[in-house]
């Protein structure tokens, strides 16, 4: 008989893609991950890894084992959830994990909502970039996830995460005051080629969404200033140090002292914000209010 534990083991391996970043994940040592992947080797009769470099990767055998686990992985989810709707289980805590804008724009105003609606479900909040909150709800960090679709994300059809769409918003253009195209209606981002560019730090969802906007455009940005706070990137337009492309809903509240934000003329950068949690688990009583609370905080967001 295979043990579900260590199934869950096998998948953060996969995840990872080495023994030492899912002992990390799971709170575990590498040493008590490898004996556990040891002995799912001895409970299946394969050989589910081979060592490649500093990492590993799944054999055949342990393809096949993971497509099972995510199957196996999410119906416990979905026991877990029947277990506690029939024991009225819309009480405890939640753990949700988002991007600062998000938390602002959707999980503040939920948690509000759920206070007067649900009083005994509990929110904690976890600060995490865009491409850092899945990994935490995969690996059990977290229950919920708030993020954005960015390139390398797990794909909408995603076995082991089920997702609710929340909000689509485009990337507006943040100028210099003074900028000769500032009294533009819409700035076209080629007209913005030959500029110096201000943005997040590579790994930062929104950096391959402004790279890729740009390159639809027909060039590469110079990047001249690097920041992952919106506030900042704003900051440092509005000294003329540079040009940027900014989601809409981060300018909203901010002081745009010596800037101007117009929107791009044609196709536009756009950030797709939704939420996640690890398949089976989206009708669990305690999971299901959070996400009707962030959906019902999203209506009318979208500016796509």
């Amino acid at each position: 008989m295979i043990d579900p534990r260590r199934l869950r083991i096998l998948r953060a391996v996969a995840d990872h893609r080495t023994v030492t970043a899912a002992a990390s994940a799971l709170y575990l040592t590498p040493s008590a991950v490898s004996q556990q992947l040891n002995a799912l080797e001895q409970e299946t009769g394969h050989a589910l890894l081979i060592r490649s470099g500093k990492g590993v990767r799944l054999t055949a055998a342990g393809e096949i084992l993971l497509a099972h686990t995510h199957a196996v992985l999410a119906q416990l989810e979905r026991a877990d959830a029947e277990l506690a709707a029939y024991a009225g289980g819309a009480a405890g805590e939640v753990t949700v994990a988002a991007f600062a804008t998000g938390i602002a724009e959707v999980v503040a105003p939920a948690i509000g909502r759920l206070a007067a609606e649900h009083p005994d479900i509990r929110v904690r909040v976890r600060d995490a970039e865009g491409d850092e909150s899945l990994p935490l709800v995969l690996d059990g960090e977290a229950d919920l996830a708030v993020a954005v679709e960015y390139r390398g994300a797990p794909r909408e059809d995603d076995v082991r995460l089920a997702r609710v769409p929340l909000y689509a918003e485009p990337f507006d253009a943040v100028l210099h005051a003074g900028h000769p195209l500032g009294g533009a209606e819409r700035v076209a981002l080629a007209e913005l080629a030959d500029s110096d560019w201000i943005g997040p730090y590579p790994g930062n969802p929104c950096h391959d969404m402004v790279l890729l906007a740009c390159e639809l455009a027909g060039f590469q940005p110079r990047l001249v200033h690097w920041s992952d706070d919106f506030r900042a990137v704003v900051a440092l337009a509005g000294a003329g140090a540079g040009v940027a492309l900014v989601p809409r809903s981060a300018l909203r509240g901010m002081e745009l002292k010596d800037t101007v934000v117009r929107p791009v003329a044609g196709p536009a950068a756009t950030r797709r914000v939704f939420a996640a949690v690890r398949r089976g688990a989206e009708a669990h009583p305690l999971f299901r209010p959070v996400l009707d609370a962030l959906a019902g905080s999203a209506a009318g967001l979208s500016t796509d």
